[in-house]
Order: C-alpha cells, then structure tokens, then sequence
C-alpha cells in the first residue's frame, strides 16, 4: 500500500473489551467490513486472529495492526515486542501500531530498536502512538512512518488529560514532518472535520462508532444518575 492511499480519509478502530461477546475475530470482521462497506478507508485491529479475520473479508483495505499484551510487568502493551509485531506483520496488518512512548519495555528493548526492527526486518510501515511532543519527536527520529495522538491521556506522564487534545494535535503537526494521525477521544463528525483542518494527515474513529460496549454503559450510568437526581419525571398512566 502507499502512504498516500489513507490521506484525508477516516480510518476506523473495530475492537471491543476482551469480556464482550463482540471479541471474536469473525465478528470483528463483519463490523469492520461494514465500515468499510460505508466508506472507512483503513481499520485499527487488535491481535492476529481479528487481523486474519479482516484481512480475509477485505484483501485490499489498509489494516493498522497491534497487539494488545497485558501482564508484561511493564505499563506498554501496544505491540510492546518485536515477537508481537511479528505475528501482526503475518497475520496481514499493513502498518504496524506500537507504544511510541517513552516509557521502559517489558523485555527492556528500545522503542527506536523495535521500529528499527520493523521496518528492515518485517519491511512494514510503522504508526508510533504517543502521548506527548516529546515522544512524538522521539518516534519520529526512530523512523516511525506515522505518528499518532492515541495515548494521549492514557499514559503517567499524561493521567487526568482528556482528548481530544486539539493544541497538542497542532504542535505535532507544526513541529513533526510526518504524517500525524488523530485518535483518540473522537466523539462527532466536527471534531474529525476539525482534526483534518488543523493539518491531520487521517483520523481514527474507535469507540463513537464501534463501542457498543462503552456507548450502552455511557447511556446506561447517565440515566442512572439522572433518575436518582430526579432528572427524569416518572411518567404514570
């Protein structure tokens, strides 16, 4: 695939928690075909089996691949080793997403070491997720052909942030000459127009379109809460 074939397009992310009974490959493939079906020009997938799934479904669309590994005695779990990024590169995955973060690895490997690794011995194209400029710049110097806005407010350094953080989205943008990808937090079509305006290269879209998990709680608990603070008016015949 070329870089250029996700420019300016919606990329969406089709997973759900691994306690959902969406987290099956073959039903993680009919959402992400029905994405593509309306137009979504690339997928985030998460692990092998979902990537093969996609991959199957759609031989043609760019997949953005990771794997998701908790429990490695370190707070990275985006592809945080090279043997993940090697089962994702064989599953199918076009571009392979990392933690582009600063933090140490489980296996105690460098971040600039692992997309090295891609890139020469895979011969995949690498999205770095970040969460501040200074890993951004990091990535960026490592060779990473994407970087992306993903973990900003899910890391130590960024704990209590909420994105999306359009500021943060700019100063990448001003200072990286890469093509910098927003995720995260993408919750209307104004909020992607308005990442795409500021100078994002895509936009990924997650859970405000494929999180039925998280959308049904969100609505669930906020109807609770208004129905304890008498915020609904009981109707009665």
């Amino acid at each position: 695939m070329s870089i250029q074939d996700l420019k300016s397009s919606l990329i969406v992310s089709c997973q759900a928690p691994s306690d959902s009974p969406l987290h099956q490959p073959d039903i993680i493939g009919a959402i992400a075909l029905a994405c593509i079906n309306n137009g979504a020009k690339g997928v985030r997938i998460d692990s092998p089996s979902h990537i093969r799934a996609v991959r199957k479904l759609a031989p043609d669309i760019p997949i953005i691949g990771l794997w998701k590994q908790m429990g490695l005695n370190s707070s990275v779990y985006i592809t945080p080793r090279f043997e993940d990024a090697v089962a994702v590169s064989e599953a199918g995955a076009d571009i392979i997403a990392v933690d582009g973060t600063k933090r140490s690895r489980p296996n105690g490997e460098k971040m600039q070491d692992l997309i090295r690794k891609i890139k020469t011995d895979l011969g995949k194209l690498v999205m770095a997720d970040v969460d501040t400029l200074e890993s951004a710049i990091a990535s960026a110097d490592a060779g990473a052909d994407f970087i992306g806005t993903t973990l900003y407010g899910y890391t130590e350094e960024t704990e209590g942030l909420t994105p999306p953080n359009f500021d943060f989205l700019q100063q990448i943008i001003t200072i990286i000459d890469k093509p910098i990808i927003c995720e995260g937090g993408i919750k209307s079509t104004q909020e992607a127009i308005k990442s795409l305006n500021l100078g994002a290269f895509a936009v990924v879209v997650g859970t405000a379109i494929t999180g039925i998990d998280l959308q049904t709680q969100a609505y669930t608990r906020a109807l609770e809460i208004a129905s304890q603070d008498s915020g609904i008016r009981e109707i009665s015949d």
